[in-house]
């Protein structure tokens, strides 16, 4: 695991430092550089050493000096690929480094390579002979890769911020993905809240070739019900098999392991297939102190959990006010505006005290459940059918559009923002993505798809690789294994999600492994108190950075925006919770990178009140 950073063009010396500079939280252990002058190309990595702690540094060449490469991830199949290559004649002059297997293979295969991995990876290599660079992505985009491209010259980084540094990317507000994200509490697609950045979206390759050219495609994408009907127990065995497998490989590690345990169904399978596979696990579990905190307090399911399989467990209460103090670290280390995942920096800001590698259950809601999304729509899917696809639209805004999200496209066009053009609907684009596609017949695939190259990579994971990373732990999702993961998107979506039951296959495939109370206790998120904070704590910071005269200044808020819905929530006359939190955290986004430039700031949320 590290962060990776490099530039092709004309450049400036200190560019590439300055970019992996940026990142050193993402690597801590070691770092390096290398530098093609001839063909103006430079790479860059910041290093947290997991596997083959001596034999790991990158960048990484090849002995003819050919493929230079830098890699950020983990290849959970390194040793098979490395035999096979050995058995071809291969000479290895590591130990055992993941990075040292794959770049022999992408020497030999190309990005043909991309189909035999198994893990979680973004990298960048180098061809000094053709003069072309190779980027990719893994399947579900467990690892970030963002890049620029701009008057003959071009540069990637494992985090936006490290492109910031460069003076020639365009670093303007990108509006649409402003739109989306009071949507989605996240920004969506390859487009990114920076104007001048762009995102490698999951499962993609992109080359950049000698002229200067770019081109990518797509070499994985998701296949749902394609799997014959097979009996309900056939399918709960093999899941069974699979997801032993999965987390026997993503738990592999030369330094100690931790898991996230939320006392879910997710996480708690993966303590448990660890605890039976003979590892000695860290549990790490987080819950609040102070008002209503008993209603949504998952510790002491989590600590079931971990009495039954004897991890050494650690318990995380948090003053919700404490957890505030490291609000405006978050949104630097978040690089773009989010509004959720809080207690997840606190789980890793734990773990870092003892561990470098976690796990999580993270992926397990999108295989098996979709949170229950497509029930919502598979009344109107059936009159779709029989009735034309007029029908389809309106149900989808007011009743799953409604439901799911936070803010309407009508009120933002005409409460929100100043200037809203059209064909930036985020209702328009979320039905074009699920009704508008080929991949599937059926609702509830269409759900899953949409999911999986949407909400998955670019909030779930997007959100636990940074705020792992700014602690320096390496996050893994055996759920996200490919072997798993197709397994079970492939079978028949009636048996794979059920109404009643969204997770019945899971729960069924890991019964054995989990405590009865935890088998019928319904799924609970972590639950942060938001309106409090915005009336109390936060309430200085909400009138400071939402004035109508800031966001009229401004020009992207409407002035009225805080007359509407910002007063009115703090004085407690209106519960306007998601949408006051959501400016607020993209007004602080604001202020760290459009008016500081990415730096890291130097101030917290009471400087900034007081």
């Amino acid at each position: 695991m590290c962060g990776i950073v490099g530039v092709a063009g004309p450049q400036e010396d200190d560019w590439i430092a300055t970019m992996s500079g940026t990142i050193v939280h993402r690597g801590p252990d070691d770092s390096g550089v290398f530098r093609d002058r001839d063909a103006k190309v430079s790479l860059a990595m910041r290093r947290l050493a997991i596997i083959d702690l001596a034999g790991g540094h990158q960048p990484m060449r090849t002995p003819d000096g050919r493929y230079s490469i830098v890699f950020n991830g983990e290849i959970f199949n390194a040793a098979e690929l490395r035999r096979e290559l050995e058995g071809a004649g291969t000479r290895f002059s590591t130990g055992s480094s993941d990075t040292e297997v794959l770049l022999h293979l992408l020497a030999r295969e190309g990005k043909d390579a991309l189909q035999r991995l198994n893990g979680m990876f973004a990298f960048a290599l180098w061809d000094s002979h053709r003069r072309e660079l190779l980027c990719a992505r893994d399947r579900f985009g467990i690892k970030p890769f963002y890049f620029s491209s701009r008057q003959g010259r071009f540069a990637f980084a494992s985090e936006l911020k490290s492109l910031l540094a460069l003076p020639w990317v365009d670093k303007g507000i990108n509006r649409k993905s402003l739109y989306h994200y009071m949507s989605l509490m996240y920004v969506p697609g390859t487009e990114t809240a920076i104007a001048g950045i762009s995102r490698l979206p999951a499962g993609s390759w992109l080359i950049l070739r000698k002229d200067g050219s770019i081109e990518s495609g797509r070499w994985w994408s998701p296949k749902v019900g394609h799997i014959p009907a097979v009996p309900r127990a056939e399918a709960i065995q093999n899941i069974r098999a699979s997801l032993e497998e999965a987390v026997a490989a993503w738990s592999v590690s030369d330094v100690a392991v931790g898991c996230s345990l939320s006392g879910g169904l997710d996480s708690s399978a993966i303590v448990g297939l660890l605890a039976k596979q003979g590892q000695q696990v860290h549990t790490y579990s987080v819950g609040f102190s102070g008002q209503g905190e008993g209603a949504w307090n998952e510790l002491p399911l989590a600590r079931q959990v971990a009495q039954r399989w004897g991890t050494t467990h650690e318990e995380i209460v948090l003053d919700p006010d404490r957890l505030l103090d490291d609000l405006v670290e978050m949104v630097w280390h978040l690089d773009e505006p989010y509004g959720g995942g809080l207690p997840s920096w606190a789980v890793f800001k734990e773990m870092s005290r003892s561990v470098k590698v976690g796990m999580t259950g993270t992926g397990g809601d999108e295989l098996f459940g979709n949170y229950g999304k497509w029930r919502q729509l598979e009344g109107g899917w059936l009159r779709r059918i029989f009735f034309g696809k007029r029908v389809v639209p309106d149900r989808f805004r007011k009743e799953y559009f409604d439901r799911y999200y936070y803010l309407h496209d009508q009120a933002k066009r005409e409460r929100v923002f100043q200037d809203y053009p059209p064909g930036v609907d985020t209702a328009d684009w979320l039905y074009q993505a699920i009704f508008e596609q080929d991949e599937a017949a059926n609702i509830r695939d269409r759900c899953a798809m949409v999911d999986l190259a949407t909400q998955l990579p670019e909030e779930f994971l997007m959100m636990t690789d940074r705020f792992s990373m700014a602690h320096s732990v390496e996050a893994r999702t055996p759920f996200l294994d490919h072997r798993l993961a197709e397994y079970v998107l492939g079978l028949p979506a009636g048996l794979r999600t059920r109404r009643v039951d969204l997770k019945g296959l899971l729960r069924d495939a890991v019964a054995d492994v989990l405590p009865p109370e935890l088998l019928k206790a319904p799924k609970r998120g972590f639950v942060i108190p938001l309106t409090l904070w915005l009336r109390g704590t936060l309430r200085p910071l909400v009138e400071r950075l939402l004035d109508a005269r800031r966001l009229a200044s401004q020009g992207l808020f409407r002035p009225e925006f805080h007359e509407r819905y910002v007063r009115p929530h703090v004085e407690g006359r209106g519960d306007f919770t998601q949408v006051v939190w959501a400016a607020l955290m993209f007004q602080l986004w604001h202020m760290v990178f459009i008016e500081g430039n990415g730096e890291k700031p130097q101030f917290n949320i009471r400087d900034l009140a007081s």
